[in-house]
């Protein structure tokens, strides 16, 4: 197995990092620019930034946090929200994101995975996989879009395999029953993910202690280890959680 990788996730609404519990009741949880600077400091490996209100409200990924907060670091930024064209890719790029990533756009139409892979390079390519249980899958997950509101009917991890072959180098599946609950990661979703592709998955939503990360990997086959609230509320520091990995016999690097 490769080095395993941190990712704070700062999700953006109305210019503050913002954390609920399964996609709803918000508080504010700091600025994004200080946040991602304090992370970088701490050994983060890579940042996500993600406009959670973008889609539904109809816009674009407000560029302006995009900048700001790549200004400030030299880790890999990923980006996602209110990403539907190769345009707007291109645009976050250029406003300092390394990866883009893409979520209800991708399943509204999915050769935007193909073209965008062809345009920018697999590696600067996320497709985000919100799932919810439900039995009639053969995962038994479905796909939601539209920030968690609108169940698709499709299963999620037969898309995450189609994302893969479409051209996504990264797979991020957030279990709507999980996030921000601090209960722990959805093993059986991230897992169903992880055994559907060969890239790399990333463990999200759930996040709460130290053993939770160790689960994701152990039991779950993630890649890259996702998390907010234990960050934002400084629970659990990276330094913290990196040591505890490596005691654990799992490689993550030095930062």
């Amino acid at each position: 197995m490769d080095e395993i990788k941190i990712m704070p996730c700062l999700d953006m609404k109305e210019g503050r990092v913002v954390k609920g519990v399964n996609f709803v009741n918000l508080r504010d949880a700091g600025d994004p620019v200080k946040n991602a600077a304090f992370y970088q400091k701490e050994g983060a490996d890579e940042l996500a930034m993600l406009d959670i209100a973008a889609t539904l409200e109809n816009r674009k990924t407000r560029l302006e946090w995009v900048k700001n907060v790549a200004s400030v670091i030299t880790i890999p930024l990923t980006v996602g929200g209110g990403i539907g064209s190769l345009e707007d890719i291109e645009s976050v790029l250029k406003a300092g994101a390394s990866k883009v990533s893409m979520n209800s756009a991708a399943v509204k139409n999915p050769s935007l995975v193909c073209e965008a892979a062809k345009k920018f390079g697999s590696k600067t390519i996320t497709v985000a996989i919100d799932g919810k249980r439900n039995q009639k899958m053969p995962s038994g997950f479905d796909v939601v879009v539209s920030g968690g509101t609108k169940a698709v009917g499709r299963d999620a991890a037969e898309w995450a395999k189609q994302c893969q072959d479409l051209g996504a180098s990264v797979i991020l599946p957030t279990s709507m029953d999980g996030d921000g609950t601090l209960k722990g990661y959805d093993l059986e979703f991230t897992k169903a993910i992880a055994d559907a592709v060969s890239v790399p998955v990333v463990a999200s939503g759930g996040a709460g202690k130290l053993e939770h990360f160790y689960d994701a990997v152990v039991k779950a086959g993630a890649e890259i280890l996702l998390a907010a609230s234990v960050f934002h509320f400084r629970t659990v520091s990276i330094g913290q959680l990196k040591e505890y990995l490596r005691e654990r016999g799992i490689k993550v690097s030095q930062g």
